[in-house]
């Protein structure tokens, strides 16, 4: 597919997330994306095949960015920190498409490069730099670290897509920063 239609096909991400993949006919995909719909039909079998490719197009770019910053040099905890800087980043920048896979998350887990897409972009590295952590000593060991991965996915998907959706004002530095600080510290006091 040309570069130039898969780069319009995100402007439908947005449409997308917001009707849901059940509402959105294959007209407002093509109206929203400036694709001809005749087009849409030649690169794709239907509005669940768009949605696929959009959402493994923007799991692929996300996979990289986080890779890299599980795999930087650091501590642990700091490359903790990069990784959940990293999805912060990529999913305010990308609202249509974040907010697409979570609504429509079950229908994305469900088919296989899309699961594995979703494991390589959040879980595993997550789940990497924890074990890492508690080798090096700057996170505490815990007995199940893709599960604690799962958990911090929802931290880090949750809060920026809703400071996305309430326009709440605040940087992806600062969103980042507030899920840090709760992954980090909990809600325990300190002591």
């Amino acid at each position: 597919m040309p570069a130039a239609v898969a780069s319009k096909l995100y402007a439908a991400a947005d449409l997308i997330a917001t009707k849901g993949l059940e509402n959105t006919k294959i007209e407002e995909i093509a109206a929203a994306s400036g694709v001809p719909k005749a087009t849409l039909y030649y690169y794709f079998t239907g509005k669940d095949d768009i949605l696929g490719f959009l959402l493994r197009d923007s799991l692929g770019d996300l996979a990289r960015d986080v890779a890299a910053a599980a795999d930087s040099v650091g501590s642990g905890k700091e490359r903790l920190v990069a990784v959940i800087t990293a999805q912060v980043a990529h999913t305010m920048n990308r609202p249509g498409t974040s907010m697409a896979l979570v609504g429509d998350l079950g229908r994305a887990i469900r088919l296989p490069d899309l699961a594995s897409a979703v494991q390589h972009a959040f879980y595993e590295p997550i789940a990497r730099v924890l074990e890492a952590g508690a080798a090096d000593g700057t996170l505490r060991h815990v007995a199940d670290p893709r599960s604690d991965a799962i958990s911090i996915f929802g931290a880090v998907m949750m809060t920026a897509l809703l400071h996305n959706a309430v326009g709440s004002g605040k940087t992806e530095r600062d969103v980042a920063g507030e899920v840090i600080d709760f992954v980090l510290n909990g809600v325990a006091p300190a002591g």
